[in-house]
């Protein structure tokens, strides 16, 4: 089991009350919980399901570098990328 954190924003009401069956909604939009592998695969499917053209970010506690992995799905500013074996955050250009 490891610490999960989901954060979404323009998701459908659909998928926010499917997060909140595993996770607790601490904040609009932003999910925690302590989960296990096959259920954070589980949610992340219900994700890519529901998300429409909302976007969201999910992150756990593993044994990396930073101590932690994230995968992001939707169009966002902030996109992932690999530096060296490092997972980092890469500001694009804004969108408006």
């Amino acid at each position: 089991m490891s610490m999960l954190v989901v954060v979404t924003e323009n998701v459908p009401p659909r998928l926010r009350g499917r997060l909140a069956v595993w996770l607790l909604e601490v904040r609009a939009g932003v999910y925690v919980g302590e989960v296990s592998r096959r259920i954070r695969e589980m949610v992340w499917e219900q994700v890519k399901e529901l998300a429409n053209n909302g976007n969201v970010v999910m992150a756990w506690a593993t044994n990396t570098e930073s101590g932690f992995d994230f995968i992001t799905y939707g169009d966002n500013r902030r996109m992932p990328i690999d530096f060296d074996g490092l997972r980092l955050v890469k500001f694009g250009l804004d969108k408006k």
